[in-house]
């Protein structure tokens, strides 16, 4: 067993690697199932041992009744090391610069304990003692600190913020570690401290930063809020029982923080730094002049958020002030979007059901469970009217949420099949990215771009065009698949403005536009850019509801993805914490908000197919 744990531990990846924003401490760590092997593999940069020179070894236990001789210092601890740090090629993670710290607690009097401690690791010069070796602190039973250098000068001793030192007994500081309680009595670890003890916690951080020394507090709560709060504090490391529970706290650490204007995201994290913003986004409020009106509806704007659910929504507010133009909405309420055959929904069925109003199946665009009768949309319906009607997304035009406006079938992948609608469409305006779909069907041999022309459609791949161009269109144009980033942020809200120019200039009796915004689901900080871009959209379409009075805006998401859940932040630096409880959609309510006249037919909690029931309703009476 020994030998396969050492096994392991050698070849084991580290996805944690250099994505800790602290140095993990495992304290007390000889008291696990494995001890040092599961600190080591969750990536702890500081692993401590409590020793004792008793009846002529070094042993290893909290308490003398606790000895036993088989646990010696050498078995548990020196003996791992020296091997995985040599299989390494001289150092302790594979891939990683990072060095490990043993603390060594004194646990019996200082000599002859610690002499033969540094007799023991004087065996293994290349380890211990090297310059990109395993660093030792010495604690507890410490030798005065006027001793400090009686001893090589590769051992280092824990520090106290409340002791004074001469620059060469400073030298010799590893780090500090004080007892938490002696600046924090009360606290739990829950909530905030009191200005008290919080004023105590900063001092002592910042007097050990003033000696240029990191920082540990023992006898620490734990948990997310008492992790955040030593984070944020400063604490460089985090003492901690639970190095599983506080290493999953911490890892892809880029991938669970929003910063507004100082986000930075370690190289290899999903997004990496250009999802950043230097400044919060600016907000639209509507005058209310026609909201709730009861009077004729002539067009109707429907917004879906990919993925948004409630938390989403607020991790943008919070990272801009608690300021979104959506939140301004009066008219709010909630759906679910469970389908037939599932409790969880996709994107085919919630995109079905606000699309058409009627029951769905997961992986369904706008169809009957076998695909044998297809669905009206609301893209239809509008069409019967004289009204032009639209459909943009920020992402792939063949994607469900978009799919269900103009296709149909039994298989939300049936790209092909999808495309082939645009042959024989009505739909005046189709706005995404996705040109390789005309290549590949000119690849299988298939002119789709002149079947497309045809059936009365104008076609560009540049989205910026749209409002300069008459007529039924259909414009491919790549850059809306693209991630938002500061640049690009306002993008959907220009293409949604265009799009709302074109088709009041395309029919006098108005119409419909639907405007996916995508990639709230690929989690943060993506999510609180792409939402902030929606955002911009949704702006757009309220500015013009009030610019006429005659139309509806309504709000909504097709599901929730993750279980997205906010821990903490800060509202003065918009910083968001947050993590996801899952990878993929879940069954969480997601809001509505509804403005212009007949909005406050949406406040409530109801099934997603309501809301195009309520639309067609609305719009015909």
């Amino acid at each position: 067993m020994r030998k396969f744990l050492l096994d392991l531990a050698v070849l084991l990846p580290l996805s944690l690697a250099a994505q800790q924003p602290v140095i993990l401490h495992s304290h007390n760590d000889y008291n696990r199932i494995a001890p040092f092997w599961e600190a080591y593999s969750q990536h702890c940069r500081s692993i401590e041992a409590d020793i004792y020179w008793h009846e002529g070894q070094l042993l290893v236990g909290h308490d003398l009744k606790d000895l036993k001789p088989e646990n010696s210092f050498l078995r548990m601890y020196v003996d791992p090391i020296v091997r995985t740090f040599r299989a390494n090629g001289n150092r302790m993670w594979p891939g990683s610069q990072d060095r490990l710290q043993l603390m060594v607690e004194l646990k019996s009097a200082t000599e002859p304990t610690l002499t033969e401690v540094i007799k023991l690791l004087e065996q293994f010069p290349d380890v211990f003692g090297s310059p990109d070796g395993v660093t030792i602190a010495i604690t507890g039973n410490t030798p005065a600190k006027e001793h400090f250098c009686d001893y090589p000068a590769w051992i280092g001793y824990d520090g106290d913020v409340r002791e004074t030192y001469t620059p060469e007994q400073l030298e010799r500081v590893a780090l500090v570690s004080n007892y938490f309680r002696l600046f924090a009595k009360k606290w739990n670890g829950k909530g905030r401290m009191t200005e008290p003890e919080l004023d105590a916690v900063n001092k002592a951080i910042a007097k050990a930063h003033s000696w240029g020394k990191p920082i540990r507090f023992w006898g620490a709560p734990e948990g997310t809020t008492a992790y955040f709060t030593f984070w944020k504090l400063g604490a460089d490391f985090i003492n901690t029982d639970k190095p599983a529970v506080a290493s999953l706290f911490f890892s892809d650490w880029g991938n669970k923080n929003f910063v507004m204007g100082g986000h930075e995201v370690p190289a290899g994290v999903t997004g990496a730094k250009k999802q950043q913003l230097s400044r919060r986004v600016p907000t639209y409020t509507p005058t209310y002049r026609n909201d709730g009106a009861r009077k004729k509806i002539k067009n109707v704007i429907l917004l879906i958020g990919d993925g948004m659910g409630l938390n989403q929504v607020m991790a943008a507010a919070y990272a801009n002030n608690r300021e979104l133009s959506m939140l301004k909405i009066k008219s709010v309420g909630i759906q679910y979007y469970n389908p037939n055959d599932d409790f969880i929904g996709d994107s085919a069925s919630g995109g079905s059901a606000l699309a058409t109003g009627e029951v769905s199946w997961t992986r369904h665009i706008s169809s009957n469970k076998d695909g044998s009768v297809e669905y009206s949309a609301l893209t239809d319906y509008f069409k019967a009217l004289g009204k032009a009607t639209g459909v943009v997304s920020l992402g792939d035009i063949a994607d469900a949420t978009a799919a269900v406006f103009y296709g149909h079938s039994s298989e939300r992948d049936s790209t092909d099949r999808l495309t082939r609608y645009w042959l024989t469409s009505d739909v005046d305006l189709i706005c995404g990215s996705g040109t390789g779909y005309l290549e590949k069907s000119r690849k299988d041999g298939i002119d789709m771009l002149s079947g497309i022309q045809a059936n009365g459609y104008s076609y560009t791949q540049d989205a910026t065009v749209v409002n300069q161009v008459g007529g039924k269109l259909i414009c491919l144009d790549d850059r809306m698949g693209a991630h938002a980033t500061e640049e690009t942020l306002g993008f959907l809200a220009d293409i949604t403005k265009s799009s709302i120019e074109k088709l009041s200039q395309d029919s006098k009796k108005g119409f419909f536009l639907v405007v996916e915004g995508t990639k709230m689901d690929y989690g943060l900080p993506a999510s609180v850019l792409e939402e902030l871009s929606f955002d911009l959209s949704v702006a757009e379409a309220l500015k013009f509801a009030d610019s006429n009075g005659e139309t509806l805006v309504v709000v909504t998401a097709d599901h929730e993805t993750g279980g997205l859940t906010l821990l903490d932040g800060d509202l003065e630096t918009g910083h968001v914490l947050a993590v996801y409880n899952s990878d993929d959609h879940t069954p969480t309510v997601v809001p509505v908000y509804a403005y212009g006249p007949g909005s406050r037919e949406f406040i409530g909690t109801y099934l997603n197919i309501e809301i195009a029931r309520t639309i067609k309703k609305l719009v015909t009476h």
